[in-house]
């Protein structure tokens, strides 16, 4: 029994691995980007990389040392030259906040921010490194076939596609709306004031988990004291 609890279960334990058709049927190896190992298992090989956001990016331009890669994406990048400031923190904060607070579910991360079309994302794509691909029709044994019954064969499939919040402990409260999200303000369950949620919404990321960890314990004390 307990007054209250703090939820931290964030989304790394989660995954999202969308459905293709043709998944089961290819030979090669098929992982996530929760257990992507680094390069070094794929020196020498073809390797689709699926996903428009960071992790994918990021990973592309980590394989390209050592591997023959292709970048797969739902829609085309959204590059950002702009910088990452503080200012274009808060209103990345304040967007995600607004969506959460109606009860939406989160977006990702790359759909909020974009991508920073500078540092090595930027050098790699000006070196042909970051060419994006639409996303193939399905998988065959031997790798992807795009509608137009284009075909790239690859050894391995590494889908950057992201994650999703682990709430479903929290199913019994039916918190959930009939948007598929849970209404948070800051960290608080606005349907269960008995329940905070860090590393869900804006508090998804390390900074913001500290923040919201920081404001969760705070509320929490002068509620169990009031």
């Amino acid at each position: 029994r307990t007054r209250a609890v703090v939820s931290c279960t964030g989304t790394w334990r989660r995954p999202f691995w969308p459905t293709v058709p043709g998944m089961r049927s290819f030979a090669g190896r098929q992982l996530h980007t929760h257990d992507y190992p680094g390069p070094d298992p794929f020196v020498g090989q073809r390797v689709v990389v699926v996903g428009g956001g960071i992790s994918g990016a990021g990973h592309v331009v980590e394989l390209a040392e050592v591997a023959d890669t292709r970048w797969v994406t739902r829609r085309p990048p959204d590059w950002r030259d702009a910088d990452f400031t503080e200012e274009h923190g808060r209103a990345v904060i304040e967007r995600v906040q607004a969506r959460v607070r109606e009860g939406l579910r989160p977006r990702s991360v790359v759909a909020e921010t974009g991508l920073a079309d500078r540092g090595r994302f930027g050098e790699a794509r000006r070196a042909g490194v970051l060419v994006h691909h639409p996303m193939f029709a399905r998988l065959e044994a031997d790798g992807p076939v795009w509608e137009d019954g284009n075909r790239w064969p690859a050894d391995a499939v590494i889908w950057a596609t992201g994650f999703r919040p682990q709430v479903d402990h929290l199913a019994p409260l039916r918190l959930r709306t009939p948007h598929g999200g849970i209404r948070v303000e800051g960290s608080l369950a606005l349907d269960d004031r008995r329940v905070h949620l860090v590393g869900y919404g804006p508090s998804a990321s390390t900074v913001g988990a500290n923040r919201y960890g920081r404001d969760a314990a705070i509320e929490l004390t002068r509620w169990l004291d009031a």
